[in-house]
């Protein structure tokens, strides 16, 4: 994992052995399986996560019951609820695991500890930060503004190794349709 990891980080940023080890010393790993929550609404976020294996889903439930899903993640993704992670408070959303799942585990703390020691840390973070940001603004503008068909077709090509792996609900509910569009979106 730490081998992955460090290619991770190096498509961004060009750290030395011991300056990798500093920042490998600073994770720690955890295994979920499927259907398991790592983060629950209501509850305390103290760590960001790396995917090293599996996938996960991020969404929200409305009264109604209605599942609105944020964000997948798989293998090389990052997840947490970033609002409870950075202004200490409570979750306003659920993960949970679509799939088994392997995950490296910073704190909140050590990841900020990192960005101050290590000018290139913060650089990543600070990368990845925005092109997160860049990735939801284009989500909701494409939510607000296309049809069911564009949203389906940018998912397929933004995401095609996802497909096979999400259940049609899953799917149906990340593109805001029902499983029965989705069957006549896949099918046209």
């Amino acid at each position: 994992m730490s081998q992955a990891f460090r290619q991770h980080l190096e498509k961004l940023i060009t750290l030395t052995d011991v300056e990798f080890d500093y920042v490998w010393s600073k994770f720690s790993t955890k295994k979920l399986k499927k259907h398991q929550f790592l983060v629950q609404e209501g509850s305390e976020v103290l760590h960001d996560y790396w995917v090293a294996k599996g996938l996960l889903k991020a969404y929200h439930t409305n009264e109604e019951g209605k599942i609105h899903i944020l964000q997948f993640a798989m293998e090389d993704w990052w997840i947490s609820d970033y609002q409870s992670l950075v202004y200490r408070c409570a979750a306003t959303i659920n993960i949970d695991c679509i799939e088994d799942c392997e995950l490296l585990v910073i704190s909140a703390e050590n990841r900020e500890l990192l960005c101050n020691e290590l000018k290139g840390m913060a650089n990543f973070f600070r990368k990845k930060s925005h092109a997160g940001y860049v990735a939801l603004q284009q989500r909701i503008l494409f939510l607000l503004n296309k049809n069911p068909q564009e949203r389906y077709n940018r998912f397929l090509e933004l995401n095609p190794k996802l497909l096979q792996r999400l259940p049609k609900t899953l799917l149906a509910a990340y593109i805001g349709v029902s499983r029965e569009t989705l069957s006549r979106l896949s099918h046209p």
